[in-house]
């Protein structure tokens, strides 16, 4: 007699080799198919119900000499104010925002700053012209006992940025992470580099960029102690007066690879972040 065998009793079913990975490609597909839908949507809430705030463009070196990431090439830089004038965009200082904080003038309508740290001469030499040319302002932020340096800009020349309407604010002395030093130390960093250049002749130092980023909960505390206003930071997103003044948020600007839209990409990323809610340093640090 033969024998009869009933799916999933005696004898086991076969089954072809590569069933699971079709499986597994239609879940790929299908997470792939969400993630592009969500991104899509979040674009069209961006773009229908933009969050208001200010944005703080943090760049370094504007030249063609060096190749790195630290450096933009004075065309792309040109093309990326370009961009912000079309955009509606009206450059403003660090000071312009505080006051307004205070009810002590009106801000733009889309207000933005644009920061250079370290004190590189082509700030002067290649950045400044562009920036006249369009009517635009900026902050630069130095590290005090670089000034003269080979590379970095001269007490002279920033007399004379100064005067051409460019806010100046420290960088600290020597350029060191803050939170790698003891509590004086970090104090004595702050407070060295404001002393420095308000004894030179410049107008009062009110506000400080952190070496790489770096800062903490006891940043703030020294900086307020110290008499600045407020700090800038390596955090990405938009800045409102809920934000706290000592970390305010900054989109860094490395040379581009894929041209005006890659500059555009990230602008729209701190809005992003702002819709979001993400990471957005509203109100100050608990120590």
């Amino acid at each position: 007699m033969s024998k009869i065998y009933v799916a999933g009793y005696g004898k086991p079913e076969l089954h072809e080799s590569g069933g699971g990975g079709g499986c597994f490609f239609r879940l790929l597909l299908t997470f792939l198919f969400l993630v592009v839908m969500l991104g899509g949507a979040l674009v069209a809430m961006v773009e229908l119900y933009p969050p208001q705030g200010m944005l703080i463009l943090e760049y370094h070196k504007i030249n063609n000499r060096t190749k790195d990431d630290y450096t933009v090439p004075p065309t792309e830089f040109a093309a990326q104010m370009d961009a912000l004038k079309a955009d509606g965009y009206t450059t403003i200082s660090v000071l312009d925002f505080l006051r307004a904080k205070k009810g002590k003038q009106a801000l733009p309508e889309k207000p933005v700053v644009v920061t250079f740290d370290d004190g590189y001469s082509d700030n002067y030499t290649e950045a400044l012209p562009i920036l006249e040319q369009r009517g635009m302002k900026a902050t630069v932020f130095m590290v005090t006992n670089d000034i003269g340096l080979p590379g970095y800009l001269t007490w002279d020349q920033l007399h004379d940025m100064e005067k051409r309407g460019i806010e100046l604010g420290s960088h600290t002395a020597n350029h060191l992470p803050l939170t790698e030093m003891t509590l004086d130390e970090a104090r004595d960093e702050a407070k060295k580099s404001k002393l420095q250049m308000e004894w030179k002749g410049f107008k009062t130092i009110f506000v400080l960029s952190y070496p790489n980023g770096k800062y903490d909960k006891f940043m703030p505390k020294i900086l307020k102690e110290e008499e600045y206003l407020a700090a800038v930071t390596g955090d990405a997103g938009l800045n409102t007066f809920n934000t706290d003044p000592y970390r305010l948020l900054r989109v860094n600007i490395p040379p581009s690879h894929f041209g005006i839209r890659e500059f555009r990409l990230r602008l729209w990323k701190a809005k992003a972040m702002a819709f979001l809610g993400l990471c957005q340093n509203v109100g100050e640090m608990k120590e």
